[in-house]
């Protein structure tokens, strides 16, 4: 492949083969149940196939079809264990790899972007990819000053493709809601719509990184390389040797989970009002664990710009809930518009709905886990519980739209890594307004 499959028609004929492909696997199923094997059996082959399928289309389209796939794996901790475990892995291996350019096209590119006498300004250059994304890919280089750096390279016809695998992963989606049982695929694809357009800003990335690596600079925790040089489809910055997060999640010690999601955590709470960016792409293939305990943040093309850092409302509704005021809790969530003035709700029912939310809040550490996560999930689908329908009388309010979903995303980002967090001091020094009453 010599780039991204341009043609709409092409695109979505390599698309449509999922549900095709499931719709033939439920027939040779159904002729094996008849035959005698295991419904359970059948099943799990059925979903390992189904998995198999989607990673090879998705990743060998890459765009927004690879987003789309990279999105899912963040909330792969969420869906039921006997349904997640055929598709775990294909979904993990989205966050890190996907089929690379061959040279002769980066090349191109580069050409391009920095000019046909491009090679002088590295001492070297790789042609083989150190790591394979949705939109583009990096390679390892040396550049005119001895540093190690990092060169990003967007695939020709990244923006072409991208609206069109969107729109035809949407309708793929209606018809094959089963590729993950058990989530909402329709926020997930608007959230990705709405961010597009940024993460295709080559420019708009570098700005943003550059903040970040200023604000971060020297920090104990946190490592956001320099950028070096920009331009529309090329951004060069400095390398940085880590250890892949998803990596942690596969295999990692109780310490290194309980480090790296402890960094992890840090860095999307305390961004805001560090940089007034919030990362809205939090997915463990953006993310490394460096040797000297730092993480490293590594792609910044899909941020949220909140320049006066998160509002200071946030802190306090968590306050009020942890201290059970019920009635001046639903008072703050009236004057955010989290409960519109013409909604009727009762205040302890409402603190009872939110009371599941609170769990890493109410002691020193918290330990995030897949089955934490689920079960939070059936709580908010279970229609036999008193609290179901206070969920349906609340509104999200346009300036917590974003940060919601990203911190939804990280939320089950941390269930993946499975580590115990201080999740309460994180939160009283990062958040505005934010006062926990005491443990105990």
């Amino acid at each position: 492949m010599t780039e991204l499959p341009r043609k709409a028609v092409a695109r979505s004929a390599r698309l449509a083969t999922i549900p095709l492909g499931m719709a033939g696997r439920a027939a040779i199923g159904f002729g094996k149940r008849v035959g005698g094997q295991p419904a359970e059996a059948v099943s799990r082959e059925m979903q390992a196939r189904t998995a198999a399928q989607v990673f090879e289309v998705l990743g060998g389209l890459k765009g927004g079809a690879l987003k789309f796939g990279q999105t899912l794996s963040m909330f792969e901790s969420a869906i039921p264990e006997d349904m997640a475990a055929p598709y775990r892995a294909t979904l993990t291996k989205m966050q890190e790899a996907a089929p690379p350019l061959p040279a002769r096209t980066v090349h191109a590119v580069l050409a391009a972007e920095l000019g046909d006498d491009w090679r002088d300004l590295f001492e070297r250059f790789d042609d083989v990819p150190a790591a394979a994304a949705s939109i583009g890919q990096v390679h390892r280089a040396v550049w005119h000053d001895g540093r190690e750096v990092a060169v990003k390279v967007q695939y020709p016809g990244a923006a072409e493709a991208l609206m069109s695998d969107l729109t035809q992963v949407t309708r793929v989606a209606r018809v094959s809601a089963g590729w993950v049982p058990g989530l909402d695929l329709q926020p997930v694809l608007e959230e990705l719509r709405g961010r597009m357009a940024e993460e295709l800003d080559y420019q708009l990335e570098a700005y943003s990184q550059g903040q970040m690596a200023e604000a971060y600079a020297g920090d104990p925790a946190i490592c956001v390389p320099e950028v070096l040089e920009v331009s529309e489809q090329v951004i060069v910055s400095e390398w940085i040797e880590g250890r892949p997060l998803a990596d942690i999640i596969r295999e990692g010690t109780p310490d290194e989970r309980d480090a790296a999601a402890e960094r992890y955590l840090e860095f999307i709470i305390s961004a805001p009002q560090r940089t007034g960016l919030l990362h809205a792409d939090p997915h463990p293939g953006n993310f490394r664990m460096l040797p000297d305990g730092r993480m490293g943040v590594l792609d910044l093309g899909a941020v949220s710009r909140l320049p006066d850092g998160l509002p200071p409302a946030l802190g306090a509704m968590l306050t009020l809930a942890l201290a059970d005021r019920a009635e001046d809790l639903l008072e703050v969530l009236r004057d955010e518009g989290f409960v519109r003035s013409s909604i009727t709700v009762d205040a302890e029912s409402l603190l009872t709905y939110l009371d599941a939310f609170l769990d890493p809040l109410r002691s020193d550490t918290f330990h995030f886990t897949r089955d934490w996560l689920r079960g939070i999930f059936a709580y908010l689908n279970d229609p036999r519980s008193s609290e179901f329908t206070v969920g349906f009388r609340l509104n999200m309010p346009p300036q917590y739209l974003l940060i919601h979903r990203a911190w939804m995303g990280a939320l089950a980002v941390l269930c993946q890594i499975g580590g115990t967090v201080p999740v309460r001091g994180i939160v009283d020094e990062y958040v505005p307004g934010a006062r926990l009453p005491q443990v105990g």
